[in-house]
């Protein structure tokens, strides 16, 4: 399913790229191939689950809203890390993908040791992942150093949520500096990808206490999800296309979808279904034009990625990306 041709937009101007030490050309001396070594086994872990494009893009989502973009959300606890970011709620049993972030890292460090951080082998996986599945292209920035902390309660508290208002989840991305454009066009990523039930089901059948389903939703789409989520289930953790439509091809039905009402999670209707005009104009603009929603994804990623990256001398360049040298 991901041999279709790959629809790409390269974005030449590099947002922001006077932060730190960051470029495209980073490692041009130093590890000249990291991308294509980075994609190689993103390509090949592609062909065993084709979920795993979405889990890496949002491990880089989740990465750079604690603490910036310093691969804290991939470190394990033990030592200096009393607690883990992978334990926080919105990772908790719901992110995925370390194992092939160590694959790629154990390829990466074969080639080039002790030159490119886990931060950078994240957002370079995140660019892979959505061109394989096909979407745009972008120069990745590179140059981030490891971070040497995690922060649960930050992930806790700064990582936007499935549960939350439009203007809450406006006010996080305002707070690590980005805008609502920013935040419509990253949404959607989940035009790949699944959620686990316990993640939309409060939408379901009683919604805000009314005994009944969301409003916001089209019955048919509710009766379709009442039947994978039934409300007397005992798990929570059945698995649920974000974009039922083309669940793991990157492209611009996510948005078709929230206009027929059918975003799965309250989070993403709310960009259509609330009273923010900017938010419906955006919908309305990328359901309409796939081109433009390509385009203001792969600037909002290079927006998102330069989110308090640490470059030289901070930091470090881990040997392992789950503990600290």
């Amino acid at each position: 399913m991901f041999c279709s041709i790959i629809l790409s937009v390269l974005i030449t101007t590099l947002v922001h790229e006077s932060n730190g030490q960051l470029s495209s050309s980073f490692y041009s001396s130093t590890c000249p191939n990291v991308s294509s070594i980075v994609r190689s086994v993103v390509q090949q872990a592609l062909q065993s689950d084709p979920r795993i494009g979405a889990s890496l893009t949002r491990l880089h989502f989740h990465d750079c809203f604690v603490n910036g973009c310093d691969a804290s959300v991939l470190l394990d606890q033990g030592g200096n890390i009393t607690l883990s970011e992978k334990g926080a709620v919105p990772n908790n049993n719901s992110a995925r993908g370390f194992d092939v972030v160590d694959k790629i890292k154990s390829a990466v460090e074969n080639s080039c040791p002790g030159v490119v951080s886990c931060a950078d082998i994240l957002a370079l996986a995140a660019e892979a992942s959505v061109s394989l599945g096909g979407g745009p292209s972008w120069n990745v920035v590179l140059g981030r150093r490891d971070g040497v902390i995690a922060n649960q309660s930050g992930a806790n508290n700064s990582i936007p949520t499935p549960f939350e208002s439009l203007a809450n989840i406006t006010a996080k991305f305002a707070a690590v500096g980005l805008n609502i454009t920013d935040l419509v066009a990253l949404s959607g990523a989940h035009t790949f990808g699944r959620a686990q039930c316990r993640f939309f089901n409060q939408r379901l059948f009683n919604w805000s206490g009314t005994g009944s389903p969301d409003p916001t939703l089209s019955p048919s789409y509710v009766a379709s999800l009442q039947q994978s989520c039934p409300q007397n289930g005992s798990s929570g953790t059945t698995l649920n296309n974000l974009d039922p439509s083309s669940p793991d091809t990157f492209d611009n039905n996510y948005f078709s979808n929230l206009i027929n009402n059918r975003g799965l999670l309250q989070t993403d209707q709310e960009l259509f279904s609330s009273n923010n005009s900017v938010a419906i104009s955006l919908v309305n603009s990328f359901a309409g034009n796939q081109t433009a929603f390509f385009e203001a994804f792969a600037e909002s990623m290079i927006n998102m990625a330069n989110i308090s990256p640490l470059t030289a001398p901070q930091g470090q360049i881990r040997s392992n990306c789950r503990k600290l040298n």
